[in-house]
């Protein structure tokens, strides 16, 4: 009998193991945030406890964890007087604690953006104030090795105030892991990279280096689908999303649709992107005067979308919005109202609807998730 108890008991811990995730929180420090805030989530009922705080880290504002989880990389996004900086911590998935263990000045300011290659050999960072994409080793331990690369862009486009120079926005990889694409909201290019793990400087011009975006869209971050071959920009200043198919680094546009309304007259500053795990729906969020996510269905032929409707993000300024493992729930980073609003995700037609849940937390940014095992 005891034997038996023991065996339920063994076999409800990995039940309720499986059942859940960290949910790492990327912040601006400005205000009352201490830096990167780490939770228990509940995939069952989209609960989130506390679990610890990585503090003495400045506007940890985007993270990266490492393909194995075993570590995470977090921006300094400072400038002018401070350089930037990126810092690499190690997690302890048995207690959810972070571990800092280096950090290396990043050559530009106002880092925006980190990505670890899926091989885990190389993180690639962007500059957006510095205009330029910062490439580092990763040691055996997780730690940062010596800059291998500093890629600097070069131009303007037509929005004097926000395109006056380059401003890189976002560092994506392919999921071959052979190409790096990064969108450059100062000069309308997604610049284009081969990604060569053997090179001292492993990013190389793609045979295509770069594709035009519309003057004045601002491209900011980048996704693509999950098993078919295209990929989704979302522009910052024109408010659209741009469809583009995808081939062996080469990129052409099938489609740019609104992310707003069509009767929408505010100010828009569109942001994050996301396509659900079964690669059905687009969601992504706008700032400006809208303050929603956008929700959309692909199309499996094509790749294009249509428009499903707009949900409020219930807050001020939804910076960053991810899915969770189980694809139940959608959480936005509401920056200035210093929420994460939960909300139920429709598995079988992508609506979003409030879960009555919220995570009160100051200037919330960036959302990453890490199943447990």
């Amino acid at each position: 009998m005891r034997l038996l108890l023991l065996v339920i008991s063994f076999a409800t811990g990995i039940h309720m193991q499986a059942q859940e995730a960290y949910l790492f929180v990327g912040t601006y420090t400005k205000g009352k945030s201490e830096g990167i805030y780490v939770y228990n989530f509940n995939l069952e009922t989209g609960q989130a406890k506390p679990v610890s705080i990585a503090k003495g880290i400045e506007n940890p504002s985007y993270l990266a964890l490492s393909p194995n989880g075993r570590s995470l990389y977090s921006v300094i996004e400072t400038g002018k007087t401070k350089p930037g900086e990126l810092a690499a911590f190690s997690f302890d998935p048995a207690t959810g604690n972070l571990k800092f263990l280096n950090k290396k000045v990043t050559g530009g300011d106002d880092p925006c953006y980190v990505a670890v290659a899926p091989d885990n050999k190389f993180v690639v960072a962007g500059n957006y104030s510095g205009g330029s994409v910062a490439v580092f080793p990763i040691n055996a331990d997780g730690s940062l090795g010596e800059q291998a690369e500093l890629i600097q862009h070069s131009g303007n486009s037509v929005n004097s105030q926000r395109q006056e120079k380059a401003h890189v926005h976002s560092t994506v990889f392919s999921p071959d892991g052979k190409y790096v694409v990064v969108p450059d909201l100062g000069i309308d290019k997604l610049m284009i990279y081969q990604y060569d793990p053997k090179k001292k400087q492993p990013l190389l011009p793609a045979k295509t280096p770069f594709v035009n975006t519309e003057p004045g869209s601002g491209p900011r971050h980048f996704i693509f689908h999950p098993s078919l071959p295209y990929a989704y920009l979302i522009e910052e200043l024109s408010g659209m999303v741009s469809v583009y198919s995808y081939s062996n680094g080469s990129f052409t546009r099938v489609q740019r649709i609104n992310n707003h309304p069509y009767d929408f007259t505010g100010s828009k500053g569109s942001a994050d992107i996301h396509v659900s795990d079964d690669g059905k729906f687009l969601y992504a969020s706008n700032r400006g005067e809208s303050n929603s996510v956008a929700v959309f269905a692909i199309h499996p032929q094509d790749g294009k979308l249509s428009s499903l409707g707009f949900q409020t993000t219930m807050g001020n300024t939804p910076r960053n919005f991810c899915i969770d493992p189980s694809g139940k729930w959608l959480l936005v980073a509401n920056q200035e109202s210093d929420n994460v609003v939960i909300f139920k995700r429709s598995l079988e037609n992508g609506m979003l609807e409030f879960s009555g849940t919220t995570i009160e937390i100051p200037n919330p940014v960036c959302l990453k998730f890490l199943r447990k095992n």
